[in-house]
């Protein structure tokens, strides 16, 4: 079983002279589809042919740029060990990868998005969705993700900077909702949030087992969840956190 990864982003503090060394863009990500994406399940070929279409270069920040295409998490703010303390990251290229084969858009649907990041994301679910809003609490991440989304072409994205961890109810029903962070548990809030047929994406749990978790509305009050594979992941902020009893 693949070692599952740690709920903060890497601590980048030491410098690596082989990160900003000069790469074949192209061949990276080749490399990265081929082993990094296909042998994680990740079979859909328009999935596939979207992952070679959208820039993964185009939303990692300049300082970063040569781990574009590597399988681990990117820092997005910071340097060192703030970097590494603050969770604010790029998730696994697999990772973003599975979970957008493994949500099943067909390309009507209206998305809510929640932690917009540097844009990425939101970008891949662009081309699958008709519409995308993307929510991001932090003001520097708002700004990045919609300069990259704008660099790039896409205007059927909306980043707005708030909070959440309460959805957008004013805007709902949603289509799809993604969470593209962890949380302990995804809140009924969110999920009220959700057409009947839709469907949420998460990754939910607390280490050392957290599990990525889709659940689809069925009825007016009624779900279904599958949880198909394991992956941890940094935590989204003001989601609640179970209790822990001390003695």
């Amino acid at each position: 079983m693949t070692p599952l990864k740690s709920t903060v982003c890497p601590d980048l503090q030491t410098e690596n002279n082989a990160m900003n060394a000069p790469i074949d863009l192209e061949r990276a990500r080749f490399n990265m589809i081929e082993q990094q994406i296909r042998p994680w399940d990740v079979l859909d070929l328009d999935i596939l042919a979207l992952l070679s279409q959208v820039l993964r270069e185009e939303f990692v920040p300049l300082a970063h740029k040569a781990l574009a295409f590597v399988d681990m998490q990117v820092p997005l703010l910071g340097k060192g060990e703030e970097a590494g303390k603050n969770g604010w990251c790029m998730l696994e290229p697999k990772v973003e990868a599975r979970m957008l084969q493994d949500l099943k858009l067909a390309g009507h649907e209206k998305v809510l998005e929640v932690g917009a990041g540097s844009g990425y994301m939101a970008a891949l679910l662009s081309r699958r969705a008709q519409r995308v809003i993307s929510l991001e609490i932090k003001p520097e991440l708002a700004k990045l993700a919609r300069e990259n989304l704008q660099r790039a072409g896409i205007t059927n994205v909306d980043v707005r900077e708030a909070d959440g961890a309460h959805g957008l109810p004013g805007e709902g029903p949603f289509d799809a909702v993604v969470l593209s962070g962890s949380v302990a548990e995804v809140p009924p809030a969110l999920l009220s949030q959700l057409k009947i047929g839709g469907r949420l994406a998460a990754i939910t749990g607390s280490e050392p087992i957290m599990r990525a978790t889709f659940i689809t509305r069925t009825g007016e009050t009624t779900y279904t969840t599958a949880q198909p594979w394991d992956i941890n992941a940094p935590r989204l902020a003001h989601f609640p956190e179970p209790s822990r009893f001390t003695f």
